[in-house]
């Protein structure tokens, strides 16, 4: 039995990552990259790393729901625009139908039940840490998705998150009044009146609601994730998820709402329980359309996820080579600075191949990480040698025994003489002396 589902998971790998498709016109090819990213995103999914985290959204939406609103909803009651966001939210447990609004109404009337100016002490102090966790986790799952280590520094996640709520806000109070505008104006009135614009009017009034859904998904993959994110990228992910979104609200209404199996099974707490599901779904799309953007910005990624390539020996030491003669060609003579991503792209590697490398460099002192995430040389590069640099990916390591292994004599023989022959071939050559190697052999870069 595994032997046939290993056949055939290899028939399907060779289907869709082989070339057959690619070379048989535009048609097929467009469906081999349809098929590739339908791939990557059910591997992802069946993995279990994105339904976990969006699982884990879930709870933090029960807990930080009505801060969050309650922070949102203060400022727009300055302006008188708070009316027109509670209509608005409406739209979001819409798939629920009539007890959707019955969950909505009580949400919005504890959001309209708290008094902002009343906390004082550790009260407040709670409500702001509960109004800025939901961000923070989303954070954390988008930096998980982009293969991000390295989160913000905590002043700078703070003011981030802070301006996210209030420039939301703001945003959420332009929306509301360009739109109160355009339905008061005497041109859209007109249109919609009208026989021959009046039906596209209001085709295009029903997917107002999609293309909002659209526009902050692609707002979220671009500002949330601690890494430079392409609009084009964020776009793309950005109007898949809405397309699922669209997708799952009608599939969730129309099987999961009125499910008489599920009123029958959990009785009064059939609506809870779906409500639960129906965020759920809402933050597992979420992070599914980053994970399409992901992947359109990086299609090194699309094949192996986040596995890890395995390495051969000989081609782990000409990447430690490579990178440091990068790094040092770059301390020379300055273009846009070295990082890991830039890296990844010059030497056609995925970032998640190239990190334990780089890690292990910079334990070494061989490399140093600059505030900014540039890489410079760890010292002087005319006190780096090669062989320094080789020791790290042919010396270095671990059995994870506590006594030194007990090699064959002749084994022990053998290896002796390679080591002896990588001595002589790289001698004391250093850094530097690469470098300078290279500047008499190859022309000056522009």
């Amino acid at each position: 039995m595994g032997a046939m589902i290993a056949d055939l998971k290899q028939r399907i790998d060779s289907f869709i990552w082989g070339p057959r498709l690619d070379k048989r016109g535009l048609p097929l090819q467009t469906l081999a990259i349809l098929l590739r990213y339908v791939y990557a995103v059910l591997r992802d999914v069946v993995l279990g790393q994105l339904t976990l985290r969006a699982m884990s959204l879930v709870y933090t939406t029960l807990l930080s729901i009505v801060p969050l609103l309650a922070f949102s909803f203060s400022l727009l009651k300055g302006y008188g625009m708070h009316e027109e966001a509670a209509a608005q939210a409406y739209l979001f447990l819409e798939p629920l139908g009539d007890k959707g609004r019955e969950i909505t109404d009580q949400v919005l009337a504890l959001v309209n039940a708290v008094n902002i100016r009343a906390l004082a002490g550790f009260g407040l102090v709670f409500f702001i840490y509960a109004a800025i966790s939901m961000v923070q986790k989303i954070e954390a799952s988008f930096n998980y998705v982009w293969y991000v280590d390295k989160p913000r520094s905590f002043a700078r996640r703070l003011l981030e998150y802070v301006s996210v709520l209030v420039v939301g806000g703001l945003f959420i109070l332009v929306a509301l009044g360009l739109i109160s505008v355009l339905q008061s104006a005497a041109l859209v009135e007109f249109l919609v009146n009208n026989t021959f614009f009046g039906p596209a009017i209001a085709a295009a009034g029903k997917l107002v609601p999609y293309v909002i859904v659209c526009a902050v998904f692609t707002f979220l993959y671009i500002i949330v994730p601690n890494t430079q994110v392409r609009f084009s990228s964020a776009l793309i992910g950005g109007v898949a998820g809405g397309i699922m979104w669209a997708t799952v609200s009608v599939i969730f209404a129309t099987f999961v709402v009125d499910s008489v199996r599920s009123n029958a099974v959990y009785a009064g707490f059939a609506v809870p329980i779906s409500a639960l599901i129906w965020v759920y779904l809402n933050w597992l799309i979420l992070l599914i359309g980053s994970q399409i953007a992901f992947y359109t910005q990086n299609r090194a990624y699309l094949k192996i996820g986040r596995r890890e390539p395995r390495l051969s020996n000989a081609m782990r030491e000409r990447l430690a080579l490579n990178v440091m003669l990068l790094v040092g060609r770059e301390f020379r003579d300055p273009i846009g600075g070295v990082t890991l991503r830039s890296l990844s792209d010059t030497l056609q590697i995925p970032s998640i191949t190239l990190a334990p490398m780089v890690k292990g460099l910079e334990n070494n002192g061989l490399l140093t990480l600059t505030e900014s995430d540039h890489l410079q040389p760890g010292r002087e590069m005319s006190r780096i040698l090669l062989s320094d640099i080789l020791s790290v990916v042919r010396v270095e390591g671990e059995t994870g025994s506590h006594r030194t292994p007990r090699w064959s004599n002749e084994i022990e023989a053998i290896g002796t003489q390679m080591d002896d022959a990588v001595a002589e071939t790289v001698g004391e050559m250093s850094l530097s002396d690469l470098l300078d190697k290279e500047a008499a052999g190859l022309p000056d870069r522009e």
